[in-house]
């Protein structure tokens, strides 16, 4: 999630928080490996206080609902936006006078939704209905307080956040963060990250994905058995031009989606780095869309749900994923 400028969130009292598949028609309107995404629909405007909207993390319920942060939303507005795909309608499923949200992903421990406070830097989690709001860590790791953007789970229900210090003065002081699943032990597993963003299991859990935002470039860090950190390299360098490395998914074939924050479009990866395509906006739909920030992959099926935002509001466009999806695939 590529963070608001300093004053859209200052005015709201908080810390600095900076139809579907390929379009048919023809051929010459969409390039070779370019996949066209198609529009959902609208969720949000602009939001007076805050002069902006930004949409993020998407997760799919399990009865198929999709549920997307605003992260910008004043206290009062809905923060978190419950969607009916079928009947193409939303309600607020949570708010509150405070949190600035990031990401949510479901917990397979517990089952409650997660959600990371960027501007606090603490972990919330709600009770499946949206309910029992709980603050699940808050506080400083290893003497200084995160900016947790994404979380992705392990199997047994341990957070590994990408934490994104240090991405307002452009140093590279960001860090990747686990904390157990009672939320009582929280270790730096690596640092010296450049404001790293979105965060997933590769498909077989062995290794983390890590955007790092001023960098333009996915690490790959690899696991060992006890879930710390046994190597980590450069993985893909990212071509985004004005556009900078936004959250990141992985689907059943290992595949890789690098959401683009500058640009209303994804860069699909393999496994190798070999870049497979670029979902986009349609061209004559992207005006006044800035960033597509993260998707969802219907678990075991292609049907995708990309959250794109910009000054014309914040929508859900929808796509045929090259792969199947799997936990990875929300939104990491």
């Amino acid at each position: 999630m590529r963070r608001p400028p300093l004053a859209a969130l200052a005015t709201v009292g908080v810390l600095a928080l900076t139809g579907c598949g390929t379009e048919t028609g023809d051929p010459a309107a969409a390039p070779a490996g370019t996949i066209r995404a198609h529009e959902v629909m609208q969720l949000t405007q602009p939001h007076e206080e805050t002069g902006m909207t930004l949409l993020e993390g998407p997760v799919l319920t399990h009865d198929g609902d999709l549920l997307v942060v605003d992260v910008t939303a004043p206290a009062g507005e809905p923060k978190v936006l419950r969607v009916d795909l079928r009947k193409k309608t939303s309600r607020g499923f949570h708010t509150d006078d405070r949190g600035a949200y990031t990401s949510a992903q479901f917990s397979p421990h517990d089952g409650r939704l997660y959600l990371t406070d960027f501007a606090h830097g603490d972990i919330v989690s709600l009770a499946p209905d949206g309910g029992d709001p709980r603050t699940f860590f808050s506080g400083e790791v290893d003497g200084a307080r995160m900016n947790p953007d994404d979380i992705a789970f392990d199997r047994r229900g341990d957070l590994y956040i990408s934490d994104s210090r240090g991405m307002s003065e452009g140093e590279p002081t960001g860090r990747v963060v686990r904390i157990d699943r009672e939320g009582k032990n929280a270790t730096v597993l690596a640092d010296g990250l450049s404001a790293p963003n979105g965060i997933s299991f590769d498909e077989t859990h062995r290794g983390l994905w890590v955007s790092e935002l001023t960098r333009n470039r996915i690490s790959y860090l690899r696991l060992d058995d006890e879930g710390t950190i046994a190597s980590r390299h450069t993985a893909v360098r990212v071509d985004g031009g004005i556009a900078q490395t936004d959250s990141i998914a992985v689907d059943a074939d290992g595949n890789l989606y690098q959401a683009l924050h500058g640009r209303p479009a994804m860069a699909v990866y393999d496994r190798y780095g070999e870049r497979l395509a670029t979902v986009e906006v349609p061209p004559a739909r992207a005006d006044g869309l800035e960033s597509a920030t993260n998707v969802a992959i219907t678990p075991g099926g292609t049907k995708a749900y990309m959250t794109v935002s910009g000054p014309a509001g914040g929508y859900v466009y929808t796509f045929n994923a090259p792969g199947k999806g799997i936990r990875q695939s929300n939104g990491g």
